[in-house]
């Protein structure tokens, strides 16, 4: 069975999906911080290169531009859970971005069901964001608990630097939707 290209894009972001079981899996195993660090960078080279084949080649789908943030977000929750349960002191800024997560994806869906024209696009602070996120969890996701504590703390910095540009974009999202939030009270 051939595949093909323009299916590429959208494949890229399943396989990122796919991804997903496996890096909860390998983070369980004696020598998982280290499978779980390579699933999950995979998995983030693989965002970059779906994104980046869907707009040079121009092969962007409506499903691509839906089930890409599925997947990231997915993705950065399970990871960031996982994460939580080694490092307990990192609940704070790991609920907050979950938090956002389930908001601005709350956020888009009311405006779609409201046929508001709002689009909420992807800001590049957002990307920014998504990429200290994933940076802090590569980090955080290579320290075992009882070693290496400069990647624990290179993690940890990383991790509440996306904390605060996940408070930043959430609050430029809720800016973008004021007015309807005002029309709809």
């Amino acid at each position: 069975m051939k595949l093909e290209l323009r299916y590429l894009p959208t494949s890229l972001t399943l396989f990122r999906i796919a991804i997903i079981p496996l890096l909860v899996v390998a983070y369980y195993l004696p020598w998982g911080h280290i499978t779980s660090v390579i699933l999950f960078a995979v998995a983030c080279i693989t965002d970059w290169f779906d994104g980046y084949l869907a707009r040079s080649l121009n092969l962007s789908t409506s499903f691509g531009a839906f089930l890409d943030p599925v997947a990231d977000k997915l993705l950065v929750v399970a990871a960031l859970i996982l994460v939580i349960k080694r490092f307990d002191y990192l609940v704070v800024p790991g609920m907050i971005i979950i938090g956002r997560e389930v908001l601005i994806s709350a956020l888009r869906e009311w405006l779609a069901k409201i046929n508001d024209k709002t689009r909420i696009a992807v800001s590049y602070t957002a990307k920014v964001k998504t990429t200290v996120q994933m940076f802090a969890i590569v980090f955080l996701l290579a320290s075992p608990p009882d070693s290496y504590l400069w990647l624990r703390v290179i993690g940890y910095i990383l991790l509440y630097m996306a904390m605060a540009l996940t408070l930043w974009t959430m609050l430029m999202y809720i800016k973008m939707s004021w007015n309807q939030f005002r029309k709809s009270m």
